[in-house]
């Protein structure tokens, strides 16, 4: 009988995707998957109509049109002054940033490396690792504040250590890594030859700290592949439209490893692309002001609800633990939400490689209009009450 490869079946579907058609079934509101239920800037779905009606309809040159490479650049090199980016050699366009981290894995990756990885993690991490034949070695964010113990990262390096990934802010728990953090992990990375994948899609989604580049850490840009996306910055998350950023060296595996995976991005949303890079720092600030009250309502919502909840300092996402609500795993409480009251999240056991260290955490996403936030928090009222009743009332 046929049947599908090993590395298929050493890993599940996403557990993400699986918790949004469930709120679908159950008519509950989405706080699982991260995308908007808002509208995108309306000069960027301008752009992307004009060039359709342009007729930018065929192949882009494999690694990305020209103005949208150009684009990039010059928005990296407007933000983080000193990083300088070669459209023509360090730049390639891809199917979003999902694309761009496998297609720079397996690039640079080969089967039995190693690849440390800090947990929670999102969960496209460790299947790439497994589709590239890679080992992941995972390094704790430890509760409350989620950092990284050094000797435990110091110790997760070793001969065959080739990659680490480095996500901030983080996904789940909007941790942004201080630069201090940074200069640590760029300390070992320089000491066993080892390459840097970052994945920065939440740059501008932030409330506290600084979004310090890896690039931009000495000695550094050579070994750093710098993963990010139109998606989460400009609310397109179904355009799949991303970048890799690399040296020349690491670019052109990239780029051939892109080729043969997708071809390349739709040509009239990287045309779009160019347009929504060009937009005024006041775009970026409003982005972060806005996300700011979406965490502070979804944060005070929760905890009015029972579940322990701190405010992330970047990304769109809150990193929960249910344990004062519930004696439920996280996965049979998080099916039980959808239903009743009707709110999907996240469970904490699909970002961690030991599923009992999640099991009492659920992740919520709020980008959403502040209406779906208020009617969430208010389905979630009941919990909040039930939790009272079971414990007593003071």
């Amino acid at each position: 009988m046929p049947r599908i490869s090993r590395k298929a079946d050493s890993f599940g579907e996403s557990v993400i995707r699986e918790m949004t058609r469930l709120a679908m079934r159950h008519g509950a509101i989405n706080l699982a998957q991260g995308f908007p239920d808002f509208e995108a800037p309306a000069e960027v779905k301008a752009a992307a109509c004009d060039a359709i009606s342009a007729d930018i309809n065929q192949y882009a040159i494999t690694w990305g049109a020209k103005p949208f490479r150009d684009a990039i650049g010059i928005k990296t090199a407007h933000w983080y002054p000193g990083w300088e980016a070669d459209p023509e050699t360090q730049i390639t366009v891809t199917c979003g940033a999902t694309e761009g981290m496998i297609a720079s894995m397996l690039a640079v990756l080969d089967p039995g490396d190693e690849l440390v990885v800090f947990e929670p993690f999102y969960e496209n991490y460790g299947p790439d690792a497994i589709l590239c034949g890679a080992v992941p070695r995972y390094v704790t964010l430890h509760e409350p504040d989620w950092r990284f113990d050094p000797d435990e990262l110091r110790a997760a390096f070793g001969p065959r250590t080739r990659g680490i990934v480095v996500n901030s802010p983080h996904n789940p728990t909007g941790r942004v890594f201080t630069r201090d953090e940074l200069e640590l992990i760029a300390e070992l990375c320089i000491e066993h030859d080892v390459v840097c994948f970052t994945d920065e899609i939440y740059e501008h989604i932030r409330y506290s700290g600084d979004h310090t580049p890896m690039a931009t850490i000495p000695d550094m840009a050579e070994r750093t592949v710098a993963i990010n996306a139109l998606s989460k910055t400009y609310s397109v998350t179904g355009w799949r439209v991303g970048w890799v950023i690399a040296s020349p060296t690491l670019t052109s595996g990239i780029r051939k490893v892109h080729d043969f995976l997708t071809v390349g991005a739709a040509a009239p949303l990287q045309q779009a692309g160019a347009v929504a890079l060009a937009m005024p720092d006041a775009y970026y600030h409003a982005l972060a002001v806005e996300y700011c009250e979406r965490r502070d309502l979804l944060v005070d919502a929760l905890s009015r609800a029972g579940f322990r909840a701190s405010p992330p300092d970047g990304a769109y996402y809150v990193m929960t633990d249910i344990a004062d609500l519930t004696e439920d795993d996280d996965v049979t409480f998080a099916r039980r939400l959808v239903e009743s009251p009707g709110v999907a999240a996240v469970p904490g056991s699909s970002f961690y490689s030991r599923p009992e260290l999640g099991r009492t955490k659920l992740r919520f996403a709020f980008p959403k209009r502040l209406a779906t936030l208020s009617g969430a928090a208010g389905r979630l009222t009941s919990l909040g009450a039930a939790a009272v009743d079971a414990r007593g009332a003071p």
